[in-house]
């Protein structure tokens, strides 16, 4: 009788999962097959991820902000690429949520330039010192330059409308000679500073999604506008790089035709400054974001719609024969638009402290990588977004890598891309979504997108495996068997990395504290080790059977593992 049981306890146990979890089909409660195939390289695993921004350039020199930017540089081979906005707005430096300043420039009394290049200094040191890199943002406007200089200084609050942040600051200049003045000496100054070795490394832009509020002004006058930098920094320094055109949303029409408007004049339009056809374009830029909500009470991200704005900056960067061959950088790349509207206001950003955005940012960047291969375009990366918000609450719900200097899950799976080095190889298996599917319909169906990036240098292997859904209801951890094949023969070190509710995650940490607004010392240090980087067990050496090792796990949803094999 025992016996008999026994024998039906794992259907019984079936049918309870299924009724506890009634979305999730008896397929998905089977082991999920992964095979990683080594000796199939697919193209170079280019570090898109070691690319990051913010809003607020003054949060740069702060002291989590210094802290952050340390650990972000640590955990990357590359040097990491930094974007931020508001380098050019006129102000005392002062943060604020989405405002910047560095007063770098004023006019005297008889309308003469007054160049302080001081806090830009400070920023761009505090880049250089870690080994980062400026993606450098030519813009806002100064209050003495703007069209329309009052009102300039905003006040926003993420209770409050978004648009109320395009003041004077977003206007186009009232004498384009005298903004190119600034940008050729800005460009002096810098390769004075620096080097000219160091300056010719970083990537020049102008502004930020001008087909939006950020730019008051037409499309035509943002070109101008361009034709007038891009001669300023060429003249500054010759091999400077320089592009655009930032806009947002590119399966947009209006960001689409902004976009073929800009390019179309950079091939053969007539230049503003030179009267010349065409101008120089060095990288193009655009931005993609994801559009979650709330749906029966729980947050539902849209994967999908980030992917359709890649896939269409990608497919318009593609139709141009004489710049498909640049490097595209995707200026802003997240699950959503406004990093500084926390989950109090806005609760569909609820998935912000834990593990559905280190998720979606694995399952994400993989598909960026595929879509670049399938339009054969550059992809040279993606700024993820995020930063932090000094002196705000605990897990305030902020779209951010570190709170209060703790840092969140997401950027563990940021330490897990820097351990992935050499060629991206194949992944096959049982795979319920490809980057079309996704990017058609998102991840809406009964089974999660399982599945993994992997990479192969000449001593290690690395695979990041995922169990991400647009839903955030909970479910069942999946069985998951990872088939390595081209490993050498004998034995290999394994080492398994897991982020998921109970590693690497400072956010349980805190919620099982009783979630203290003001943590002591000794909270404070147990949330620090919590929100580091965590192994699931204890490195083990495996051995492998004509050149293969299977590496079996239960993965929870949200949860990301990633697998390094030695030898």
């Amino acid at each position: 009788m025992i016996r008999k049981q026994a024998a039906y306890l794992p259907a019984f146990l079936a049918l309870l999962i299924c009724h506890l979890f009634p979305g999730r089909s008896s397929a998905q409660q089977d082991t999920v097959a992964i095979q990683v195939h080594l000796d199939k390289p697919t193209g170079p695993l280019q570090p898109i991820w070691a690319w990051f921004g913010y809003d607020e350039p003054n949060y740069t020199y702060m002291k989590d902000g210094t802290k952050l930017l340390t650990e972000i540089a640590q955990l990357s081979k590359v040097p990491v690429y930094v974007r931020v906005h508001s380098l050019l707005v006129t102000g005392d430096g002062q943060p604020a949520l989405k405002w910047g300043s560095t007063n770098a420039y004023t006019e005297d009394s008889r309308g003469n330039p007054v160049y302080d290049w001081t806090i830009i200094d400070k920023i761009f040191d505090t880049f250089i010192e870690r080994g980062m890199k400026p993606l450098a943002q030519i813009g806002f406007m100064p209050q003495a330059l703007s069209a329309k200089p009052e009102p300039y200084r905003h006040h926003w609050r993420p209770d409050q409308p978004y648009g109320d942040i395009f003041t004077g600051w977003a206007y186009p200049p009232k004498d384009y000679k005298k903004f190119a003045a600034l940008v050729y000496e800005w460009v002096r100054h810098s390769v004075a500073r620096y080097g000219k070795e160091e300056v010719e490394s970083w990537y020049w832009e102008l502004w930020n999604e001008p087909n939006i509020g950020y730019w008051k002004g037409t499309t035509e006058e943002y070109i101008k506008l361009y034709d007038y930098v891009a001669d300023a920094v060429k003249r500054a320094l010759p091999t400077a790089r320089i592009g655009g055109p930032e806009v947002t949303g590119p399966n947009w029409k209006d960001a689409a035709d902004f976009m073929k408007t800009f390019l179309d004049h950079v091939v053969s339009g007539t230049n503003h400054v030179t009267g010349k056809k065409g101008a120089p374009l060095d990288l193009i830029t655009f931005h993609a974001k994801g559009a979650p909500r709330v749906v029966d009470g729980v947050v539902q991200m849209n994967m999908g719609a980030q992917l359709r704005d890649i896939d269409k900056g990608f497919a318009i960067v593609a139709s141009y024969p004489t710049l498909k061959h640049l490097p595209v950088i995707i200026g802003e790349s997240d699950p959503e638009g406004c990093a500084a509207c926390s989950e109090n206001f806005h609760p569909e950003n609820a998935y912000r402290n834990g593990t559905m955005y280190s998720s979606y940012t694995a399952a994400s960047f993989a598909r960026k990588y595929e879509l670049a291969a399938a339009h054969g375009i550059q992809l040279a990366g993606a700024v993820t977004w995020a930063f932090e918000f000094e002196d705000q609450p605990w897990f305030a719900g902020f779209r951010d890598l570190a709170t209060n200097g703790v840092d969140k899950p997401v950027l563990n799976v940021f330490r897990m891309f820097g351990m992935m080095q050499g060629r991206r190889v194949a992944v096959s298996g049982d795979l319920a979504y490809d980057f079309s599917k996704i990017r058609d319909s998102s991840v809406r169906g009964p089974r999660a997108d399982i599945s993994a990036l992997a990479a192969k240098d000449e001593r290690s292997a690395t695979v990041m495996v995922w169990n991400y859904h647009d839903n955030n209801r909970p479910a069942p951890a999946t069985a998951v068997a990872v088939t390595i094949s081209g490993l050498p023969e004998g034995k290999v070190l394994l080492e398994h990395y897991r982020v998921d509710d109970d590693h690497s995650n400072a956010y349980t940490a805190w919620k099982e504290m009783g979630a203290p607004q003001q943590p002591d010392a000794a909270q404070v240090a147990q949330l620090e080790k919590s929100g580091q980087l965590q192994q699931l067990a204890s490195p083990e050496w495996i051995s492998t059977v004509n050149g293969a090792a299977v590496i079996r796990m239960h993965l929870p949803r949200q949860g990301v593992s990633l697998l390094k094999c030695s030898w």
